[in-house]
């Protein structure tokens, strides 16, 4: 699903959640009992931050969009706890090598 957010660098904003495959969009403490799993944000960059850069917001316009490789692979593999994927544990993070 898209819905309406909020970020502060841009206007408008949203966000993309997609189902939670971990408890089938029932609700569990992965998807804060929502059944639902943001994956993405995105808006138009606001004007402010572009002149904050020295970019002219009346000839240039932009947008910004980022999504959470961390949360794809949560969903992909089941991992239950995000912050596992940043404390650095060489046995956790071998599993996602690639050759």
């Amino acid at each position: 699903r898209l819905r309406p957010s909020y970020f502060p660098f841009t206007e408008p904003s949203a966000e993309m959640d997609i189902s939670c495959n971990i408890c089938g969009g029932k609700g569990c403490p992965f998807c804060k009992h929502t059944g639902w799993v943001e994956i993405l944000g995105c808006g138009m960059v606001d004007p402010n931050v572009l002149e904050s850069n020295h970019i002219d917001s009346k000839v240039y316009s932009g947008y910004a969009l980022g999504m959470g490789i961390e949360r794809i692979t949560n969903l992909k593999y089941q991992v239950k706890d995000l912050r596992m994927f940043s404390e650095n544990d060489i046995r956790f993070l071998k599993q996602f090598v690639s050759y």
